[in-house]
């Protein structure tokens, strides 16, 4: 896996390597990433000269009381393990992109700005990430019922040519996915915890071989289930989509019901949700908070983007 130096800086300093990071080496957080980066870009710098030059004399005049010159530099001296690592990750057919990579998804950097992630891990159709497409989220413990309707609401958004955006997980995620791929259409999962295993999947691996689905997690891709993982990435579920859709959802608490009132306050993508009885507490909620009943007859679909 090639890297350039500017990507290979900013990995370096943002992605945490597992065993090999220690306490003066934990990885830069998006927060203090951007302070860094910022600061260098006004000094006419960027993250590719901290591997060529002195670190001290470069962040000469920079002061930061987490971000110090001494954690700086033993981040980049991660050089070995991130060879190690990306080595493993090529062979099971994953690739890299930063921000500062063109092919790099363009609905983050413009909703998300600064706060997008610095480093996508990802595998299959990359292309894809900047298509858009209609997410589709929802319980992980759905009913029957809303998984049939989730699976022909996956069938029909690919039947008029939208992509769905899911994260990958079991419930709603993976049958509104596989709804939309199982009809020859196009998926993309944002995923929150191993990713190498998601890739070596079955279920998953011949739609990336055709180039219908892409995986990507901004995490390590070998990192564990945590709910930290798993809220932070729906905003970027909704923000590589035009429009969302919840399925069902409980009210006032949950990942479902946090990224569609994250999205809502940011007004990234206009929120439709799921009526009728067997709909969710929290569906209803959404609505008072601004999101729109979805219309039971979903054609023509592209009404949802509005």
């Amino acid at each position: 896996m090639h890297l350039t130096p500017q990507s290979q800086a900013v990995m370096l300093l943002t992605v945490s390597l597992g065993s090999s990071d220690s306490a003066r080496a934990k990885a830069l957080s998006k927060t203090e990433w951007l302070r860094f980066a910022q600061w260098l870009k006004d000094n006419g710098q960027q993250p590719a000269d901290l591997l060529k030059g002195d670190v001290g004399s470069l962040l000469a005049g920079w002061t930061d009381s987490t971000v110090t010159a001494t954690r700086v530099r033993a981040l980049l001296e991660r050089g070995a393990a991130l060879g190690f690592a990306l080595e493993r990750w090529e062979r099971a057919g994953l690739w890299v992109l930063t921000r500062s990579d063109p092919e790099y998804p363009e609905r983050l950097k413009q909703r998300l700005r600064g706060d997008s992630p610095p480093v996508l891990f990802g595998c299959g159709n990359r292309a894809l990430l900047n298509g858009g497409g209609v997410a589709v989220v929802g319980s992980r413990d759905a009913a029957e019922e809303d998984l049939s309707f989730t699976r022909t609401l996956g069938r029909t958004t690919a039947g008029q040519g939208y992509a769905i955006v899911s994260g990958g997980a079991r419930g709603v995620d993976r049958t509104a996915m596989l709804g939309a791929l199982e009809t020859e259409g196009t998926a993309i999962g944002v995923l929150a915890e191993n990713l190498i295993r998601s890739v070596a999947s079955s279920e998953w691996r011949k739609y990336i071989g055709s180039g219908d689905l892409v995986l990507v997690t901004p995490f390590n891709p070998e990192a564990r289930f945590n709910v930290g993982n798993a809220m932070a990435r729906n905003r970027y579920i909704y923000c590589l989509s035009d429009a969302a859709i919840v399925v069902t959802s409980a009210a006032n608490k949950g990942g479902t019901w946090n990224g569609a009132i994250e999205n809502l306050k940011n007004a990234w993508v206009p929120l439709w949700t799921r009526q009728g009885d067997a709909a969710g507490a929290g569906n209803s909620a959404l609505v008072k908070r601004g999101a729109r009943w979805l219309p039971n007859e979903l054609r023509p679909f592209n009404a949802l983007l509005e």
